[in-house]
């Protein structure tokens, strides 16, 4: 009988054992997960916050710069052109296409070409054709 007893006390130990090992693997996860966001319970009611306004913006027309809008003063080669009268640097480049796409002085192959006419040429430095692009530049020398 006593074999039997410790053979009891034996496997009830083992029992224990296997139950408190599985309670153990089963509390430590293998990787550790993130916890999901949860929404906070509202334990006192808080005021929504504030949101500001945002200024309405003015539709219409955009004011330019006043650098640009600088009457200049034209050299005799392009007053020529465009007229005797001091204008804004924008104001000679739309007078300027004006001119041009009235004399039909716009190459009909290549459109960024321009072929210069006696008034242009003293304009362009001497250059009997010149890119749209290049245009503006060798017209500031122009410009006072």
């Amino acid at each position: 009988m006593a074999k039997r007893k410790k053979k009891a006390k034996r496997g009830k130990k083992r029992k224990k054992r296997a139950t408190k090992r599985r309670v153990t693997r089963r509390r430590r996860p293998a990787k550790r997960r993130k916890k999901k966001a949860t929404r906070r319970k509202a334990t006192s009611r808080r005021r929504p916050a504030k949101r500001r306004k945002k200024k309405a913006r003015r539709r219409g027309r955009r004011r330019p710069s006043a650098a640009f809008m600088r009457p200049m003063k034209l050299s005799p080669a392009l007053a020529a052109v465009i007229g005797p009268k001091a204008i804004p640097r924008t104001e000679v480049t739309k007078k300027l296409w004006k001119y041009i796409k009235r004399k039909k002085l716009q190459d009909k192959k290549n459109r960024r070409m321009i072929n210069a006419d006696p008034l242009l040429k003293t304009v362009f430095g001497g250059r009997s054709k010149v890119d749209m692009f290049q245009m503006t530049k060798l017209v500031s020398r122009h410009l006072k």
